[in-house]
């Protein structure tokens, strides 16, 4: 059931769950450097992609190489769209309950709101990047939800999960036809999948690590088709909310 009366997430409407300091006290910046670093973030995780992105070596970019410029890039796209993401979290609040699986949890922001969701019992954050492990780690720990969250660096074997969520990751995988049979597989049978993807470089090539291969996208596409059934949501958003099709 859709309801805009969730106060459980007032605290994000008010400062993005105090993401601005969080960075802050983690990356022990003062505010100006910081908000020089944000607005660089985009640019330097653009020409860190012309740089050394390689499809062949996905895992080890995300993993070794973006470090602490990913916390920029993606601190400065939460916050610049502060509304847009609010709303993907009242879509989450709207269908998450019981466990849930966070992949490619980025900086956090909705692993924290899910863990705030009434109805969900435990979240599992999975990143590859060590860095937005330790991020997250100290958000979480600060607000006082580190008995409900959970961390780890890849999906666990043979564990199911009553929602997966998954925002701006499957553009970045080689296969993300390959990761959404991986999500099938771990829902439980009725649960919920919510995700978006954005099969697009930049009209600019700004996003040199997203995957736009047309036989790429096409598989992605029949793969959802043919093995999830969209829910209908009234938020308007990329993302989009789906159960397997039974």
């Amino acid at each position: 059931m859709t309801s805009l009366n969730q106060p459980f997430l007032d605290n994000y409407w008010q400062d993005s769950f105090n993401l601005k300091q969080h960075l802050q006290e983690f990356l022990q910046l003062d505010s100006e450097t910081l908000e020089t670093r944000l607005k660089a973030g985009q640019q330097q995780m653009a020409e860190l992609g012309h740089k050394d992105f390689d499809w062949e070596e996905a895992s080890t970019f995300y993993r070794d190489k973006v470090g602490e410029a990913y916390l920029f890039e993606l601190g400065a796209w939460h916050l610049t769209s502060h509304d847009y993401i609010g709303d993907t979290l009242r879509l989450i609040s709207d269908h998450a309950q019981g466990r849930v699986l966070d992949f490619g949890g980025g900086i956090g922001t909705h692993t924290i709101g899910a863990a705030l969701c009434p109805q969900v019992e435990q979240v599992i954050y999975c990143d590859i990047n060590p860095v937005n492990h330790e991020f997250v780690y100290s958000r979480v720990k600060q607000m006082g939800l580190n008995e409900k969250i959970f961390f780890c660096h890849e999906i666990p074997p043979k564990e199911t999960f009553d929602t997966i969520i998954s925002f701006d990751v499957l553009e970045h995988l080689p296969d993300p036809s390959q990761q959404m049979l991986d999500f099938h597989q771990a829902l439980t049978p009725e649960g919920k999948i919510i995700l978006n993807w954005y099969f697009f470089k930049g009209f600019n090539q700004e996003y040199p690590f997203h995957n736009d291969d047309p036989k790429v996208v096409d598989t992605f596409f029949r793969t959802i088709q043919t093995n999830f059934l969209e829910v209908f949501h009234p938020h308007y958003l990329t993302a989009r909310c789906y159960r397997k099709w039974v």
